[in-house]
């Protein structure tokens, strides 16, 4: 065996060896339990092979649209009435519809520059039009509208990601949903109790702080009695827990201002901790630069006054405002050990810009995955055989060649999914079956080019090398042109097409290796055993 050869042998051996232990993994023990268990937790199954939570939420965005222009409101107020510009009303005509909209009435006309000033300066991406009666409505700019809701969409997948890590889930799909606007697919494979699932989701609902403008109190009759039977200008009731230290008092209520000082988006961190003075347990937490800047005008006017945290248009908690809090302070008030830690995890994974709504839940059961299991690798092991026996029939030695690339194919095809953490789904096994499909056609393209050549009188030796050399373009061409195919169905797919087009191709990379680097070097291999002039059977 010449030395050329040789390296090439053990370039091959050793990146089989190398493909096996991506599909074995370390094994803790070499019985074949301890073999099998270690195989699956290296090939990750898909939530239509394992059985799992399939559920499609939709971001309400509009959510987002309204605290965006909720702030906006009050900072008009604010800077109009710093200026001196008198005003009939300030109102959202269309909370539900157009929660963008903002009808500013009553603006005298001698005070027209000074208002588009404001709305340019200190909201520049809202504009202006101006109406009757000295009427102008202020409405968010298309594209900054447009910009709102995708980033609403884009942050709650991330919000919902990172709770949903606390489950524990492997491989969990969660992303926007081509289908519908807005949408989010949220697959968990394994999970079987959406209930749960939806209870951890939901709690991270949109989080606000805000100021607290009186409250508490035992019900919705008695806060509007303290206020003269009269909703607050500005305010909204809402329900909040008990106060603390008064856990046998029901639901109590809290008037709270419509606009929010600090949002989920301008939180970047909080861990439970405890009090220096009284080493009583507390929350600290910690903003985004500019949410630092917002955070401090807003506790600077109000140092006194009370700090309510909602979530999901509830009353978490209300603490009072002891000094300006620029990035960084701390919420106390009787929290126990694990009350801080629920409140501060709360804060972290809980900055949802909008709240969720559900629209599809599918439980997929193991049993179903099991089945889907055995027909998927049935028929992947008859095709198999009925590839392998075709090709040893009609090739004849040549035919050993052929399947022992086709092997090498599928093992190097399944030691890649288990390196990468790739999952398998249904669609991804008719990937693999598709995959020996493609292997076939290439060993096909190069034997028949092979006899070609040797019909027309050429060497054995002589017929492979022209044999591999011409069908080399067209292999590269059909695997190209596939694999292009392959990649955008993975950039624009869903969970069960990205598994088919993921399968798709590592099986076509792997096949470029086998059916022209493996294929070959067999072909010299036998050749080099045979006598000058001995004819190749193919």
């Amino acid at each position: 065996m010449n030395k050329n050869l040789a390296w090439k042998l053990v370039v091959i051996v050793a990146i089989l060896l190398l493909f096996v232990g991506g599909i074995l993994g370390v094994p803790k023990d070499w019985s074949g339990a301890g073999v099998m268990a270690s195989i699956k937790n290296q090939i990750h199954l898909g939530l239509d092979l394992r059985g799992g939570t399939h559920l499609i939420l939709q971001v309400q965005v509009n959510d987002a649209v309204n605290v965006d222009s909720d702030n906006a409101v009050a900072r008009l107020k604010e800077d109009m009435r710093a200026k001196k510009i008198a005003y009939a009303d300030i109102t959202k005509p269309d909370v539900a519809n157009h929660p963008d909209l903002i009808v500013v009435k009553g603006v005298p006309p001698d005070k027209r520059s000074d208002f588009q000033s404001i709305v340019s300066d200190r909201l520049p991406e809202y504009e202006t039009t101006s109406g009757a009666e000295n009427s102008w409505t202020v409405s968010m700019r298309p594209q900054n509208l447009a910009d709102l809701k995708n980033r609403a969409v884009a942050q709650a997948i991330e919000t919902i990601r990172n709770r949903i890590d606390l489950l524990g889930v492997s491989e969990p799909v969660i992303q926007e949903h081509g289908l519908g606007q807005y949408q989010i697919l949220v697959q968990l494979p394994g999970v079987d109790d959406p209930a749960r699932v939806k209870d951890i989701i939901q709690s991270t609902a949109m989080l606000e702080l805000k100021l607290s403008l009186g409250g508490p109190y035992s019900s919705e009759q008695e806060a509007l009695q303290s206020k003269g039977g009269v909703m607050p200008p500005d305010a909204v009731l809402l329900p909040g827990r008990n106060p603390r230290g008064n856990s046998d008092q029901g639901e109590v209520w809290y008037f709270i201002s419509r606009a929010a000082a600090v949002t989920g988006r301008d939180l970047r961190g909080a861990e439970p901790g405890r009090s220096g003075d009284t080493n009583q347990p507390r929350v600290n937490f910690v903003l985004t630069s500019e949410g630092g800047r917002k955070f401090y005008s807003f506790t600077s006017a109000h140092v006194g006054e009370g700090l309510a945290v909602v979530l999901d248009n509830r009353v978490m908690e209300v603490a009072n405002i002891r000094e300006p809090i620029r990035d960084q302070g701390e919420i106390e008030g009787g929290f126990t050990e694990e009350s801080a830690k629920d409140l501060a995890l709360t804060l972290r994974s809980g900055a949802l810009p909008a709240g969720i709504k559900y629209l599809e839940e599918r439980t997929v059961g193991p049993s179903l995955g099991a089945d889907s299991i055995r027909d998927g690798v049935r028929a992947a092991i008859i095709g198999m055989i009925a590839v392998l026996a075709f090709m040893l029939f009609y090739y004849h030695w040549a035919g050993v060649n052929a399947d022992v690339a086709l092997l090498l194919n599928l093992i190097i095809l399944l030691g890649f999914m288990g390196f990468f953490g790739a999952v398998l789904t249904l669609p991804g096994i008719a990937g693999v079956i598709l995959t020996v499909g493609m292997g076939v056609d290439s060993n096909v393209l190069i034997f028949e080019r092979i006899r070609e050549e040797l019909r027309n009188g050429k060497t054995p030796s002589s017929a492979v090398e022209q044999g591999f050399g011409h069908a080399w373009i067209t292999i590269v061409d059909t695997h190209v042109t596939t694999i292009v195919s392959a990649a955008i169905l993975f950039i624009f797919g869903t969970g069960p097409v990205k598994g088919f087009a993921t399968t798709l191709v590592f099986g076509l990379a792997a096949n470029l290796f086998t059916a022209v680097f493996v294929s070959r070097v067999i072909f010299d291999w036998v050749l080099s055993r045979k006598q000058r002039g001995e004819a190749l059977s193919i």
